[in-house]
């Protein structure tokens, strides 16, 4: 039995190897599925286990002048991914309706490998998120939603430009995602400077709307492909998990909106004291990957524990 096992993956593995692009194979984190699986569980169980019992009994650190940092270099990061997207077919020779993958060597193709790997792993730096979550005690920050989405993201990109060619309609939904996260970060960094920097931050209640315009454009956009009369792109699973992607993450966070704007079920205690009382607060602003931005009165947990079943329901 364990030996039918065993060869099954040395087959499995040697499908991937005879699958994977060439163009991407020798890029960092790209020979097996291994390494980059191993990262994401490590992540999950140091958020949501280890991590927060470590700190129980610690008093949170400041951390201000690195998430300043950390943010500054996101947004530059992000805007380079946009820009290199832009310039490797989007910006360039893309129509924005049945683009084909580029299978060749030409510079503009190897331009779309490039940053499309660069995408890919600017999702194991965005794991630094809940780092700073953990390390100040702002467990009741690292939600489900939160930790399923970084963990997802890489996972499946991985997949992604492993064994499909990079590039055409079904990289769309990555320049969008950058472009989203130029914004977010450009919050996060603000929001960090402290206090004389909040009069810029009255939009912070949008950033869970734009968050779901993001996935309403990628599900328009990747959905042409139901409506051309003919369109011979390579790989049609991924135009399928695309679509799917969009509209499932469109529901988890159009939820996430209800339980936060509408119900309120995600304001601080002292804010649901407030408006029993007949006057009126701000909640907790929510933003892209179930991220929250707090207004100043947000509760810690510190026990140890993430309020992960508070918020299975997002």
């Amino acid at each position: 039995m364990l030996r039918d096992v065993i060869s099954e993956l040395v087959k499995f593995h040697s499908y991937l190897q005879s699958r994977t692009d060439a163009r991407v194979k020798d890029y960092p984190l790209m020979q097996s599925p291994i390494q980059m699986t191993s990262i994401l569980l490590a992540y999950v169980f140091l958020s949501v286990y280890v991590g927060p019992r470590l700190m129980a009994n610690r008093k949170p650190f400041g951390l201000k002048t690195a998430m300043i940092v950390y943010n500054l270099s996101m947004v530059l990061l992000n805007a380079y991914i946009v820009y290199e997207f832009m310039m490797s077919g989007w910006g360039t020779t893309y129509t924005w309706r049945c683009d084909l993958i580029d299978t060749s060597s030409s510079p503009e193709a190897l331009r779309m490998i490039r940053v499309a790997w660069l995408f890919y792993f600017s999702k194991y730096i965005e794991l630094l998120d809940t780092a700073f979550f953990v390390l100040r005690k702002k467990q009741s920050q690292i939600t489900f939603l939160h930790v399923f989405h970084h963990s997802f993201m890489p996972w499946t990109w991985w997949w992604g430009i492993t064994l499909t060619p990079v590039g055409g309609m079904g990289s769309f939904h990555a320049l969008v995602n950058a472009t989203v996260h130029v914004i977010m970060y450009t919050y996060y960094g603000l929001s960090a400077a402290g206090p004389r920097f909040h009069k810029y931050l009255w939009w912070k209640k949008y950033m869970t709307a734009i968050q779901l315009t993001q996935f309403v454009l990628v599900s328009i956009h990747i959905s042409q492909y139901y409506f051309m009369e003919k369109c011979d792109y390579q790989i049609p699973l991924w135009i399928h998990l695309i679509w799917m992607y969009g509209v499932f993450f469109f529901l988890l966070f159009s939820n996430f909106w209800v339980q936060a704007y509408i119900k309120g079920k995600r304001l601080p205690a002292a804010d649901n004291k407030t408006k029993q009382n007949g006057s009126t607060s701000e909640a907790i602003g929510v933003v892209a990957n179930g991220k929250h931005v707090e207004n100043g009165n947000a509760h810690h947990c510190t026990n140890g524990k993430i309020p992960m079943g508070k918020v299975k329901e997002v």
